[in-house]
């Protein structure tokens, strides 16, 4: 060893030094010292490339190059000879991620912006006479995930931060252009939108938007002169223009991406030494055909829906997908690639897609992806956002490195003892979730996912391996509460899906001797300590929406009220008209449980899309003459009230119409709540069915017009009474 290896030994009364060759790299020393003085009892010491003659066992030399060689822009060199190891980087920046290499060589490990690993080590050793070049996957990088919120554990990671790099990020016609100045004045500056003038996107041919964008942009760029990007992209929203010249340019390249690179182009000539990045995104999705894009513009292409619980490149589904990956990586010359990495509806469920981030990062690279926005919890820890941001952290470097051994040397420094129940923990849910050969979407949730890798019988077996896990490590509290905080996310699943179960077996709710529903015994208080742990570990969102674990809580005791007895809830019901799948809540059923839904659409209520639902009670003379229906209102998710509810009553053998109720015309308003109507006839006991007919709203309102969009009315209990 000592033949081929430099060792440099932690022995008193020998010197090590670390030498750094130009000032610039002094800091980057500092850090070295730093870190190796804390795992070396005989301090390294410091100092310049000034003609010091004095004599030392071991040396480290830091050299900042200064180097306008574009292949040395995002990469650094560790060389040495018979006796020196040598550090060089073209600037501060990648010399400190060449300290942190070569730490991480020896054994240092950064967790976390917090937890770090230092050995005590009495020797380390390096190859004489090698060259290391570190070159990365992807020339851009950025993890939006709690820790690289801190730029101590980026540096460590490599990894970039777009809040600085850009001078506005993501949608930003909103910005560029705004509709509440100039929408009022100047309609024609907007998007053509089925006939008529839209503030949500601007039109891509007016010569004076171009000029208003590029007059405005002046003034951003000049305002932040540090930062290499701006963001010239689209709204979070699927309008275009269909002006006449819009629409022609959407013809010849292939959809209303035409257009908006038509737009882009131009800006981009203004801008010659401006990196103008743009979202493909939605109707932008796809490559634009027969046009060439401008070199200094960088597409930002997101694929918001794709199964997360397959690789990309395993899922026999994302053949169209593929295809549209590899036309961007020959059409874009800057192709960069917005991963969604973690549930955005539920940050604390379980989400079974790490086993995927390596296959896809490969894929990426393969078909020419040169830059990754990585999204994830931003500043929220998520359930398990440790360990995910650490593997996409070194894959974002990487491609190649052994993601099997990368996870299991995190989970034995993280979690310590407990990593073996961690890890199977982490397979069984994989392998769970990839024998149900269901879709895993950022968008779903607990109860979707309660017949597959989310079933009861799952959650008993993973409640197994975290009680294993604590039980391994219960006498370190810091090694227990990382437990602690991984075992929210199936008390999360527990209380979502005891929603959805009512009083049913898993449900919340259990009926009393006198027929009324009430919580099971400690349960709320389960939920009470649930927020206030979330509350401890700073998890202060559960969702993108931004529900705090205090407003789970409060939302939790609104729910407990949420119940009803009534004369309904043993009769027969059917549903005449089929819902749509993915809204079926639990059936017929459910709509006379005597439990009213909230204001969750996954939670018990039921969804008719673009159709007119028809439901049918055998009452058989039921003495009732009041019927309450439940209706949700969430005009964001294009869910809306009926316009109207006819009611049929059966008798002698054919239908009679009893009466009907009709709705003033939909206001815009964007509040979620559940609405109440209720329907009073001394008739309803005459017969001995009743139909209800429920008529949807016959399209969209003006405020909420999309292209292949239907109003959806959802339904949740139907009460009948004696009053």
């Amino acid at each position: 060893m000592a033949q081929s290896n430099i060792i440099i030994e932690n022995k008193p009364g020998e010197e090590n030094a670390i030498e750094f060759m130009n000032e610039n790299a002094k800091p980057a020393a500092n850090i070295l010292k730093k870190y190796l003085d804390r795992s070396f009892s005989n301090p390294f010491i410091i100092k310049s490339n000034s003609g010091n003659s004095e004599k030392t066992t071991a040396t480290i030399h830091l050299t900042i190059t200064n180097s306008k060689n574009k292949k040395d822009k995002n990469s650094f060199s560790i060389k040495s000879d018979d006796t020196i190891i040598y550090l060089d980087a073209a600037n501060e920046k990648l010399l400190r991620y060449a300290v942190y290499t070569l730490l991480e060589n020896w054994g240092f490990r950064k967790f976390t912006s917090k937890d770090l690993y230092i050995p005590k080590l009495n020797r380390v050793i390096f190859p004489k006479n090698t060259t290391q070049i570190h070159n990365p996957s992807f020339e851009y990088r950025v993890l939006f995930y709690p820790d690289a919120f801190d730029e101590d554990f980026r540096d460590w990671h490599k990894l970039d931060w777009h809040l600085d790099d850009f001078s506005i990020w993501g949608h930003s016609f909103h910005i560029l252009l705004p509709a509440k100045e100039f929408f009022k004045t100047n309609p024609e500056f907007f998007a053509l939108y089925e006939g008529k003038r839209r503030p949500e996107s601007l039109c891509m041919t007016n010569e004076t938007v171009v000029n208003t964008v590029i007059k405005k942009m002046t003034q951003i760029i000049t305002d932040n002169p540090k930062a290499s990007f701006i963001s010239v992209s689209q709204n979070d929203d699927a309008v275009y223009c269909e002006c006449d010249k819009c629409k022609s340019l959407n013809e010849k390249h292939g959809g209303p991406q035409g257009s908006l690179y038509f737009f882009l182009n131009k800006i981009a000539k203004h801008f010659p030494k401006t990196k103008i990045a743009t979202l493909a995104y939605q109707h932008t999705f796809k490559a634009p055909t027969n046009l060439k894009i401008q070199s200094n513009i960088y597409t930002l292409f997101c694929p918001i829906e794709l199964n997360r619980g397959k690789s990309i490149q395993n899922d026999t589904e994302n053949k169209p997908f593929i295809k549209i990956l590899q036309n961007w990586g020959k059409t874009a010359s800057n192709l960069y690639l917005w991963d969604y990495t973690v549930q955005f509806s539920n940050y604390l469920s379980p989400f079974p897609n790490i086993h995927t981030f390596s296959d896809n990062y490969k894929l990426f690279k393969k078909n020419n992806v040169k830059g990754l926005f990585v999204q994830g919890y931003a500043d929220v820890p998520g359930d398990f956002s440790e360990l995910r941001q650490y593997l996409l952290a070194k894959l974002l470097w990487d491609t190649e490195i052994d993601i099997e051994a990368t996870t299991d040397d995190f989970l034995r420094g993280f979690y310590g003892n407990a990593a073996s129940s961690i890890k199977e923990y982490l397979n069984l849910l994989s392998k769970n979730q990839e024998n149900s050969n269901r879709t895993l979407d950022i968008y779903s949730g607990p109860i979707q996912s309660r017949n597959t890798f989310l079933s009861p019988k799952a959650m008993v077996q993973y409640d197994q391996l975290l009680e294993e896990a604590s039980m391994s490590v219960n006498e370190d509290p810091i090694l227990y509460s990382r437990i602690k905080k991984l075992r929210l996310a199936l008390e999360y699943v527990f209380f979502e899906q005891s929603k959805y179960y009512g009083k049913e077996q898993h449900g919340m709710f259990i009926v009393n001797a006198n027929g009324e529903k009430e919580v099971k015994p400690s349960l709320t208080e389960r939920v009470s300590k649930f927020a206030e742990a979330c509350n401890e570990f700073g998890i202060y969102e559960l969702s993108e929406d931004g529900l705090s674990p205090d407003q789970y809580y409060q939302n939790w005791l609104e729910i407990t009220k949420n119940t009803a007895t009534h004369l309904g809830e043993k009769l027969e019901i059917n549903i005449l008209t089929p819902s749509s799948t993915e809204y079926s809540g639990k059936g017929s059923a459910g709509l006379v449980d005597g439990i009213t839904g909230h204001t969750d659409y996954n939670i018990n209520w039921i969804g008719w899309y673009g159709n007119n639902p028809e439901i049918e009670i055998i009452t058989k003379n039921l003495d009732f003459n009041l019927i309450k229906m439940h209706f949700l209102d969430n005009q964001r998710s294009w869910i809306f009230l009926p316009q109207k509810i006819t009611i049929f009553g059966y008798k002698n053998k054919k239908w009679n119409l009893i009466t009907e109720k009709k709705f003033a015309n939909l206001i815009e308003n964007y509040e979620v709540k559940s609405s109440e109507i209720e329907i009073v006839d001394k008739s309803f006991s005459t017969f001995e069915k009743i139909k209800l007919v429920v008529q949807n709203q016959e399209d969209l309102p003006n405020w909420r017009k999309r292209k292949n969009k239907k109003p959806m009315v959802m339904i949740d209990e139907i009460e009948l009474y004696n009053k």
